[in-house]
């Protein structure tokens, strides 16, 4: 039986539906709300949520108790070939404030994942509906031994990626981004942190550096991942604490509820703020990228094969480059096994070669090839988390998901991160 996408991809986000349609997001308390209306270089500074003085309840070091989310956020200038250069200056252990409020819809599918027997130490999770789940709390995962017993956080992961460690990052960010102009080689996004959201956790791209198929097929982190995360849609990779996709848990904390343009949920490597899914209103941030129908013709980016992965695109970017044929990837709907054991669906748009760039008219509420857009409201360019909405109310992902897949500004020599930063496990560049 193939699985339901739909169902799938929001099990992380746990019941969120669109605004007017029953809401259910979880009940955190919100704090320190992000302010939007502030100047950019002011907005750099003031959106990070500060704290020196809490610790984490369950996530610790050698040296004792972790602090919660960012620590400092601070203009710098340094001096580079005799001239000033401003960045944003952010020191964080990477471990956020989270608390969440169960409810019933959300034990019922924590304890109907397909591995709950295994998942779970009872078969089952000891969280209730009404209880409020800290960061790190136990609830009954049968968790990886990775830092989960020497650092804490044991019981709050299901099995597969370890727990997070305090990180002490420290991270740059230019106040002034500057472009990477048409003919100028691109910036891909690659694995590890691509940008670092306000309270301190770190952004990752799309990918989980896994493919199918002679690293061919490369699939999506927000797809085969989706059991791997905790109820805030977020895990850790070599303790780095991160997320790959929307979370309603900082949505909670920055105070975004859909009334308005979204606040800023991070900043991209390239010094571009993130902000969160809506552009106004009720109204979604439109991505620009399409899934790709593989029973249609070449010049329309299909290989002619219904259901059948049999061709990649030449250049994503520009389906009118054609398609080129290479070894078959899943058919469309086949099962294949995850990293951590997983079964899914590999349903179309399961894998990055999925996608193209349709080259929509970037206004309003669409988004450009990087996942942002300036639409002149003195927010200046911007990225967005994306989401789209199904035909029953649910909101799911909806990739690129946050910056990329390249970046639109350049990075700088003391950036948190560099282009194609993947050591081989990302697909080609082919623009």
């Amino acid at each position: 039986m193939k699985k339901s996408m739909i169902a799938l991809f929001m099990f992380p986000i746990l019941g969120l539906t669109a605004c007017g349609e029953g809401d259910t997001r979880d009940s955190v308390e919100v704090t320190d709300a992000a302010d939007t209306s502030v100047p950019a270089d002011s907005a750099q500074t003031e959106n990070w949520i500060m704290n020196n003085e809490t610790t984490s309840n369950y996530i610790y070091s050698d040296t004792g108790s972790t602090l919660e989310n960012v620590q400092v956020a601070e203009i710098v200038n340094l001096d580079e070939n005799n001239l000033d250069v401003g960045y944003v200056y952010v020191e964080t252990t990477g471990i956020p404030k989270y608390d969440v409020t169960m409810t019933q819809v959300m034990v019922e599918q924590l304890n109907q994942r397909p591995r709950a027997d295994s998942d779970f130490l009872t078969g089952s999770t000891f969280a209730v509906e009404g209880q409020v789940v800290t960061f790190g709390e136990d609830i009954g995962y049968n968790s990886s031994q990775e830092n989960c017993s020497t650092t804490g956080g044991e019981g709050y992961w299901p099995p597969g990626p370890g727990c997070p460690t305090q990180q002490d990052k420290q991270a740059y960010f230019p106040v002034e981004p500057s472009n990477i102009e048409d003919g100028e080689e691109s910036c891909e996004t690659g694995l590890g942190k691509i940008g670092l959201m306000v309270n301190g956790t770190s952004i990752y791209n799309w990918g989980d550096g896994m493919s199918e198929g002679d690293n061919v097929w490369y699939t999506l982190a927000p797809v085969a991942e989706q059991y791997d995360v905790d109820i805030c849609g977020g895990h850790a990779a070599a303790g780095d604490y991160h997320h790959h996709f929307y979370t309603s848990c900082l949505a909670n904390l920055v105070g975004d509820d859909g009334s308005n343009h979204s606040p800023i949920y991070g900043f991209a490597a390239d010094g571009y703020p993130l902000y969160g899914p809506y552009e106004s209103e009720n109204t979604l941030a439109v991505s620009g990228w399409k899934v790709r129908d593989y029973g249609a013709d070449a010049s329309q980016g299909g290989c002619d094969t219904e259901g059948q992965r049999s061709c990649v695109l030449v250049d994503p970017y520009d389906v009118s480059k054609g398609v080129k044929t290479v070894s078959n990837g899943p058919d469309i709907g086949e099962n294949v096994t995850t990293l951590s054991g997983n079964t899914l669906a590999a349903t179309d748009g399961y894998f990055y070669e999925d996608h193209y760039y349709a080259g929509v008219t970037v206004e309003g509420a669409q988004l450009d090839q990087n996942n942002g857009h300036d639409t002149h409201d003195g927010k200046g360019y911007h990225y967005h988390i994306t989401l789209t909405q199904a035909q029953n109310g649910k909101l799911e992902p909806a990739f690129p998901y946050t910056i990329g897949p390249n970046f639109k500004g350049q990075l700088a020599s003391n950036s948190i991160s560099q282009c194609s930063a993947s050591g081989g496990m990302s697909p080609p560049p082919r623009r």
